[in-house]
């Protein structure tokens, strides 16, 4: 009855003593989207609807006239627009009323050794149906989800009979109504109590670790249980990244964010610093933040060549011990990685690392120096157009020697240099890739839209309506395929 809040909440599973990385709420007008896109769940199962046969018998003074309606089905529902509500003590109330619905079938009769058969419809109005469910967690941390109570009662109802000696069943039309409203008004709650059940089934195998590439896997157990007041619905979530192949947890923890509420949107979604960082902690324990940059990985309009002629400039000493050698460049992180969030802005703290070894005749790699490499990105990131946009720029850079085999060198020249080609190769295709937007991921056929990314002090909120394009269609996808080994360079 509610498919998009139980879609919100399949990924759900409870792990107490830390604070959430993400929070969602959802508003009463997602709620209230959320029964509507359930109307047209709720017709598809009342059209599919078994109803069982009707038979008994009838006294008519001289005997007793045998009927039986079969064949029954569902010909017509009209399912009109459910009140949704969110209730204290983490319910959810759902009332409709005016639902109509139409059958048709046959019936057969026998009087001695006469026998009669033709055809019928009925049509029954005014059903109210009201349910309530109660969310929760298990002893394992699952979020559960239960069938509280349900009613279902017909105003009235419409019965005409087709064909053979169906006069004779006028007498009876009252009875019959009320036993088909009666056979009706039993179906309908089991029909609501049976996916009730199928969601909270659903919920106890759910896995709650997510593969979001070949490195990385994202953890969102609920932390805490879900808590419900008269506007809103709010899941705190681990939202912590893990490496796949070596996961560990990070030296830092999650510090404490309050998620305001964004009026006149349907959902809320705040993430903080922790989860971006737990994402780069990952790619650094595992070793994964490294690269080995050699000279066939320069562009070849380069004026820069990664020898030790081009070196020169910057360091004089290095073509006289090396002359016209080739070099390689292994570029790590030295520490993780660190984002940190500002109001209407973001930075990321770069500890790296630079070492250079020279490629001999012989094919000896000559170590030459380490550099230590600081870098200080910041920029702007917001949604438009259904895309993540935004701009980074180069904040600081600075390049220090750390140890050196061919003696010491000012870095001065050489740190002007990386800086330029730092913004040529790698700030100028990403922020043309931002300009150009990133499409906003869907998460169970859910699609965030007319959506507004604000970044706060320590955590990113999006406020967004929702649109669901299959509700409830089946279990997440992945869209990656990965080598056999994932170790290597993440740079």
């Amino acid at each position: 009855m509610q498919p998009l809040l139980l879609l919100l909440l399949t990924c759900t599973n409870q792990v107490l003593g830390q604070n959430p990385a993400i929070k969602v709420i959802l508003a009463n007008k997602g709620l209230q989207y959320g029964s509507h896109v359930g109307t047209d769940w709720l017709h598809e199962k009342i059209l599919s609807m078994n109803v069982p046969d009707v038979t008994g018998g009838v006294k008519v003074g001289v005997g007793t006239v045998r009927y039986v309606l079969d064949r029954m089905s569902v010909s017509q529902c009209d399912v009109p627009e459910p009140s949704v509500n969110f209730s204290e003590g983490n319910q959810v109330k759902t009332v409709i009323n005016g639902l109509s619905i139409a059958l048709r079938g046959n019936w057969h009769t026998k009087f001695s050794f006469m026998s009669d058969r033709g055809s019928f419809e009925l049509a029954v109005f005014n059903l109210d149906l009201t349910s309530l469910v109660e969310l929760g967690s298990d002893d394992k941390g699952h979020l559960s989800i239960l069938s509280k109570t349900c009613s279902a009662g017909i105003g009235k109802a419409e019965i005409n009979f087709h064909g053979g000696a169906s006069w004779i069943f006028k007498p009876f039309v009252k009875f019959f109504k009320n036993r088909v409203k009666a056979l009706i008004e039993t179906q309908i709650c089991p029909i609501v109590d049976e996916h009730i059940a199928d969601v909270e089934q659903h919920l106890t195998n759910m896995q709650v670790s997510y593969r979001i590439n070949c490195a990385l896997v994202l953890e969102i157990p609920l932390i805490n249980p879900p808590h419900i007041n008269s506007s809103d619905l709010g899941l705190d979530l681990k939202g912590e990244f893990y490496n796949f192949e070596s996961p560990k947890e990070p030296p830092f923890k999650a510090l404490a964010f309050d998620l305001p509420r964004a009026d006149g949107f349907m959902l809320s979604l705040g993430m903080s610093e922790f989860s971006f960082n737990s994402a780069a902690y990952a790619y650094y324990a595992a070793g994964q933040l490294h690269i080995t940059v050699t000279d066939k990985m320069i562009p070849p309009t380069s004026p820069l060549r990664l020898n030790t002629s081009s070196f020169g400039p910057f360091i004089p000493q290095l073509p006289k011990f090396f002359p016209n050698m080739l070099m390689e460049l292994e570029v790590y992180a030295r520490e993780t990685p660190m984002f940190s969030f500002l109001p209407d802005e973001m930075s990321l703290k770069v500890p790296g690392a630079i070492k250079a070894v020279a490629i001999q005749p012989n094919g000896t790699r000559a170590p030459l120096f380490k550099l230590n490499a600081d870098g200080l990105f910041s920029g702007q990131v917001y949604i438009s157009e259904g895309k993540l946009r935004g701009l980074m720029k180069l904040k600081n850079f600075t390049l220090t020697l750390e140890s050196s085999e061919i003696g010491t060198f000012q870095t001065a020249a050489l740190e002007n240099g990386m800086k330029m080609a730092m913004t040529i190769a790698v700030l100028t295709p990403l922020n043309a890739k931002l300009k150009e937007g990133i499409p906003l991921p869907s998460i169970h056929d859910i699609l965030l839209v007319n959506s507004v990314l604000k970044i706060q002090q320590g955590f990113v909120s999006i406020a967004s309506d929702l649109e669901v394009s299959s509700p409830l269609r089946g279990h997440f996808e992945e869209g990656f395929v990965c080598p056999y080994k994932t170790s290597g360079a993440y740079l």
